[in-house]
């Protein structure tokens, strides 16, 4: 069993930068995956960015490419998800999620995912 806690939302400026976190503890960190999706008010939830078990593998939705940088601390049971050049479009409840995984892989579905954060609401102002 894992336990996530995301954090680290907030309302910003477009244009702004924030650093969202999703600390583990129950298991070891070090074997999962990652991945961090959103949900906007009304929309279904999309996939931003996900990270294999040794940070070999990274990838990003299009929409957040080259402004958004994932990364993880094993040490410290904990995924970074920075956020640079925030836009409205941006605006969502950002959730963490992982899966003990030790082939490489990301998953880009959330149900591939076994274990949620609780979320954290990121607001970007124009």
């Amino acid at each position: 069993q894992v336990q996530l806690v995301d954090s680290g939302g907030g309302l910003v400026q477009a244009g702004g930068s924030l650093r969202l976190s999703c600390a583990a503890s129950g298991r070891t960190f070090s074997n999962y995956a990652v991945g961090w999706f959103r949900q906007a008010l009304g929309k279904e939830r999309e996939f931003v960015s996900g990270i294999s078990w040794s940070g070999g593998t990274t990838d990003y939705v299009d929409s957040v490419k080259g402004r958004f940088t994932i990364s993880r601390d094993n040490a410290k049971n904990t995924v970074y998800l920075q956020m640079n050049s925030l836009k409205p479009e941006d605006t969502a409840v950002y959730y963490c999620a992982a899966k003990r995984n030790l082939f490489g892989t990301i998953g880009y579905s959330g149900r591939w995912y076994d274990y949620w954060g609780q979320g954290t609401q990121v607001t970007v102002s124009s």
